[in-house]
Order: structure tokens, then C-alpha cells, then sequence
């Protein structure tokens, strides 16, 4: 199947190229004086060239406008994660602060727990009575 598309799309490429060097022939093989067909080809010469100097117009303000789109859209996704950074940077900083009062509460609670236990009981505890 993929063998026979193949065919086919050379067949239309051969046959393209054929009519184009056909009328190209035509033209320069025409019974024309040699003052009108160089005119003829000077003006044909002269519009292609204006239609691949619109084309290029168009395509470089597409281009442009594709340009511009993405730097507004970088700087959109920079603003945004920006913002995201901060947001992780503030979560870090509350994080840490948590971090560093964990310690300070264990340690207070430790020093409550060894203060108990250093308190006399206040019944006395007999030995095997």
C-alpha cells in the first residue's frame, strides 16, 4: 500500500515538473521577437519578485507576532514562577521556624521531666515493709 502512494506522489511530482519546464519551453520557443520576449520575461521576473518580497513581509510579521507572543508568554511563565519560588521559600521559612521551636519545647519538657524526678516522694518508700 505505502508502495503504491509512493508511485503515485512521483508520478504527480514527474508530471508537475514536466508542465513547468513545458510552459518554459513554450515561452522561450515561442515565434516572438527577441525584444518582446525578453520584455515578457523582465515582467514576469519582476512580478515573481514582488510576490516573493510580499511573502517574505508577510512571513516576517507572522514572525513577529510569534515572537512577541512568546516573550509575553516567558515572561508570564517568569512571573509565575517567581511567584511559586517565594511562595516555596516562605513554606521553607515557616518550616525552619517550626524546626527550631520543636527543640526549645523538648527541651523545656525535659528539664520539667528531670525537675520531677528529683523531687522527694512524698511518702517514704519502704524497703521490702
Amino acid at each position: 500500500m505505502g508502495n503504491k502512494e509512493n508511485e503515485e506522489s512521483r508520478f504527480l511530482q514527474g508530471f508537475l515538473i514536466g508542465g513547468i519546464l513545458g510552459v518554459l519551453a513554450g515561452i522561450l520557443f515561442a515565434p516572438k521577437p527577441g525584444k518582446e520576449l525578453r520584455s515578457e520575461i523582465k515582467q514576469k521576473g519582476e512580478e515573481a519578485l514582488d510576490e516573493a518580497k510580499h511573502l517574505y513581509s508577510e512571513t516576517r510579521t507572522k514572525a513577529n507576532a510569534i515572537l512577541e507572543d512568546a516573550r509575553r508568554r516567558a515572561e508570564e511563565l517568569k512571573k509565575e514562577a517567581s511567584r511559586h519560588l517565594a511562595e516555596a521559600r516562605q513554606k521553607a521559612k515557616e518550616i525552619l521556624r517550626r524546626q527550631e521551636e520543636k527543640p526549645v519545647a523538648a527541651t523545656e519538657l525535659e528539664k520539667e521531666g528531670k525537675a520531677e524526678t528529683k523531687k522527694e516522694p512524698k511518702e517514704p518508700v519502704g524497703a521490702g515493709i
